[in-house]
């Protein structure tokens, strides 16, 4: 038997979704978010966390949710990607739990065409939509998104 896997789990809109631990640096309560320009769609803008310019990811908008304005009440899931470090806005970060990779759903067996959807969990109170981050912005997103922190010096950052 394998050693289980540990995933962070946070709440959208009260459908709960992951990412592995290994990749979360930590949660932290939301800050104001200045914005960037030329930035992608689905990037909000970013924060100054220590020092590091972190860019904020809009995931309501890749996961098809109702759009809102981050409130005081979200929190920002710091995470590595193989890229850079971001920030997620989510509702709450909820929970770590163990799972067991037997038992997670690919997500072709559930929805087809998700790429950034690395498996669905089944747990008695619900299911847990896990989701790779290496894989969440799209190329074009990726470059435009390196374009735009390119000039980050000239971007004014709250410390």
């Amino acid at each position: 038997m394998t050693d289980p896997d540990q995933l962070v789990v946070f709440t959208l809109e009260n459908c709960r979704y992951a990412v592995p631990l290994p990749a979360v640096e930590r949660a932290v309560r939301m800050v104001e978010i200045t914005p960037l320009p030329q930035a992608p769609e689905i990037v909000l803008g970013i924060i100054n966390l220590q020092g590091r310019i972190i860019p904020i990811l809009n995931i309501r908008k890749r996961f098809r949710l109702p759009e809102r304005k981050p409130g005081l009440s979200d929190q920002l899931l710091i995470a590595r990607t193989a890229q850079r470090t971001v920030a997620l806005v989510v509702d709450a970060v909820s929970d770590v739990i163990d799972h067991s990779p037997q038992e997670t759903t690919a997500p072709p067996m559930i929805v087809p065409g998700l790429e950034y959807l690395a498996g669905v969990i089944k747990l008695a109170d619900g299911m847990v939509f896990i989701h790779d981050l290496d894989v969440f912005l799209s190329l074009e997103e990726e470059d435009a998104l390196e374009m735009a922190l390119g000039g980050e010096n000239k971007v004014d950052v709250p410390k």
